[in-house]
């Protein structure tokens, strides 16, 4: 039986560790292929090595300083260009976003503005490498290449609510029609 911490091998996907729980899923770190999530229920992958008992560890914890080891380090590695210095406005410095359920019996989440800033524009730089992929591919038709550009446009739009975050113009989302000529 999978538990937090083991390490498994999936056939598709190669060696992963259960690092989450999600309801009933499953999240697994592949190096090779990111997270995936996976029904507890799942029995399609052979134990490597067994996870930690439950309780020896604060998985809260565990999970956020793992995160932020691969976003510090390892997906540092996957992009094409140095990301750019972002500035998180000066007004939120020091803030924090509150997710608090409609159920008052459930406890609300609290993040750091500093961590739900990184977070942002690691999706940004994410959708800048993208672009770049996608434009870098031979096999893509030009026109297939413009139909999954107008996608990327579209989730730019979608972003432009937090442009309120960002320090300069600039570095803000832009949509359609607000593009930058390239």
């Amino acid at each position: 039986m999978a538990t937090l911490g083991a390490k498994i091998n999936h056939p598709s996907y190669g060696e992963g560790v259960i690092f989450n729980q999600d309801g009933d899923f499953w999240r697994v770190y592949f190096q090779e292929h990111g997270e995936k999530e996976f029904n507890k229920s799942f029995e399609g992958w052979d134990m490597v090595e067994e996870g930690l008992e439950d309780g020896a560890v604060d998985f809260s914890d565990m999970t956020s300083a793992i995160e932020q080891v691969f976003e510090e380090h390892i997906y540092r590695i996957e992009q094409y260009v140095e990301p750019s210095p972002i500035a998180l406005g000066d007004r939120w410095e020091g803030g924090t976003v509150t997710l608090q359920p409609a159920d008052q019996d459930m406890q609300a989440k609290d993040i750091p503005m500093e961590t739900f800033f990184h977070k942002i524009v690691m999706v940004r730089d994410r959708l800048r490498v993208m672009e770049q992929q996608i434009n870098a591919q031979d096999k893509l038709s030009d026109e297939d290449k413009i139909n999954l550009q107008q996608y990327i446009t579209r989730i730019y739009g979608s972003l432009t609510t937090f442009n309120v975050l960002f320090k300069t113009k600039s570095d803000q989302f832009r949509g359609a029609g607000k593009q930058d000529e390239a």
